[in-house]
């Protein structure tokens, strides 16, 4: 490796030429700007870096672009990351224009560069230092690059069962890694569910003034009343049957929980806040974090609330919700325990509307992609890694993972304040060259994985 990590360090100002480069390309596909032309950036670098055309894999929506690489093992290791971006907005809180990368202090700054533009170079990075470096690859190597992850990856289902076949693979890299805050390698073993609703609530066929409150029902108390019924003070979900199917937490992801660093102190002080719900910490905190499914309302939208007064009695009102789920819960099924719910209170006139769901996703730790991340993360961190049994938030992992039997974990070069989906997203320039290093690293501690032991494959 030390001839490979040389490389990298001589050609660090290429590597991050590409991510600048890649960066200016504004692919933000809720708005279907810059998509061909980022699609036609992987082209092009493919090209250059390795002298191959890549696949485009089409969808009902934005192409997956999909490359292969032959090793001399009949092992197989994947690379999922995604081409799209999150919108810039709002844009006057960046201090340089999102889509003009800056580097300052000793960062990058962009939208994209942490998601997951940042990831997906350095994995194309690291493979172009093997090869330079006259490395035959030890096992078969496969890049899926989608372009809707960032609007739900709605089409990747279809994707996944179409082209089972041609992404199945021994071990996946899943798309996103972070620092924590005193430097240490995240290593995530899976990601939550999730079932992401609009509930409508209509009432007159048109705004009224709000004397008519007396006599005319309002849709906005309606929608009140019925968010309400959904979670208590004690933060319980009260929808029937919610927790039933939800897999019990094995005695070895429960060790895990227990060496799962939260960094309790400093979150608290990032976000100006005293103290977390309930006023948990240590490991219930944790636990709660990571095992527990969450209700959230993420917004409510109703009536008149600009400057000023006016008196109006609103003829609809809206709220989205997502409910953060766990192995065992199917989104559909919760659909329906929802829909049964909001009935049963006396709110069947409140519609539903999915927009979109998703199954969570969790690898066993003794899984060979799960060891190969963890021993590598521990040589480029003077921390031990932080293993996660699963991270809070959600992605596409089971419909192109476990659902196929491919088992996943993601490790990468964000750290826990690279402001994804915000103003000022950033990653720190020596993480993403380690990052580049680890993939490197990665690509031949998996082939050791499978290579026989006394006890037989490790």
């Amino acid at each position: 490796m030390q001839d490979i990590e040389e490389f990298i360090e001589r050609n660090r100002e290429m590597y991050i030429k590409w991510l600048i480069d890649f960066c200016e390309i504004p692919s933000v596909a809720a708005q279907n700007r810059g998509m061909e032309e980022a699609v036609g950036y992987l082209d092009e670098l493919f090209e250059e870096a390795f002298s191959l055309k890549p696949e485009k894999l089409e969808t009902s929506g934005f192409p997956v672009v999909f490359a292969e690489m032959k090793g001399k093992s009949d092992k197989t290791l994947s690379f999922y990351n995604h081409y799209d971006v999150q919108p810039e907005d709002p844009v006057e809180l960046w201090e340089t224009l999102a889509f003009e990368p800056d580097i300052r202090n000793g960062k990058i700054f962009a939208r994209g560069v942490a998601d997951n533009k940042g990831n997906l170079i350095a994995r194309l990075a690291a493979l172009h230092a093997i090869q330079q470096c006259g490395e035959e690859l030890p096992v078969n190597i496969k890049f899926i690059f989608e372009g809707e992850e960032e609007i739900g990856s709605l089409n990747l289902p279809e994707f996944a069962k179409k082209y089972a076949d041609k992404i199945r693979s021994d071990g996946c890299v899943w798309e996103f890694g972070y620092r924590d805050a005193d430097g240490a390698v995240q290593v995530s073993l899976g990601v939550k569910g999730m079932l992401y609703v609009e509930l409508r609530s209509k009432g007159a066929n048109t705004d009224l003034h709000s004397a008519q409150a007396a006599i005319i029902e309002s849709p906005v108390w309606k929608l009140v009343w019925a968010l309400n019924t959904l979670k208590d003070a004690d933060e319980k979900i009260l929808i029937p049957g919610f927790y039933d199917d939800i897999e019990p937490v094995t005695a070895l992801e429960d060790q895990l929980l227990s060496q799962y660093r939260l960094e309790e102190e400093e979150i608290l002080k990032k976000l100006e806040l005293d103290k977390f719900v309930l006023d948990l910490e240590g490991t219930e905190l944790k636990r709660k974090h990571i095992f527990e499914p969450t209700c959230n309302i993420c917004g409510i939208s109703s009536g008149y609330t600009g400057e000023g007064t006016k008196t109006v009695l609103p003829s609809e009102a809206m709220a989205k919700l997502d409910f953060r789920l766990v192995p065992g819960q199917d989104p559909e099924k919760v659909l329906r325990q929802l829909r049964a719910h909001l009935d049963a209170q006396g709110f069947k006139d409140i519609a539903i509307q999915v927009t979109s769901s998703e199954r969570a996703a969790r690898s066993h730790p003794e899984e060979a992609i799960a060891g190969a991340m963890i021993a590598v993360a521990e040589k480029y961190s003077a921390k031990k890694p932080n293993i996660i049994p699963n991270t809070p938030g959600t992605g596409p992992m089971y419909e192109l993972c476990q659902a196929l039997g491919i088992p996943s974990a993601s490790f990468g070069v964000g750290n826990f304040q690279s402001n994804n989906h915000a103003p000022n997203e950033n990653i720190n320039v020596e993480d993403y060259i380690d990052g580049i290093k680890m993939i490197a690293a990665l690509v031949f501690e998996f082939s050791r994985q499978f290579e026989p032991s006394e006890g037989g494959v490790r």
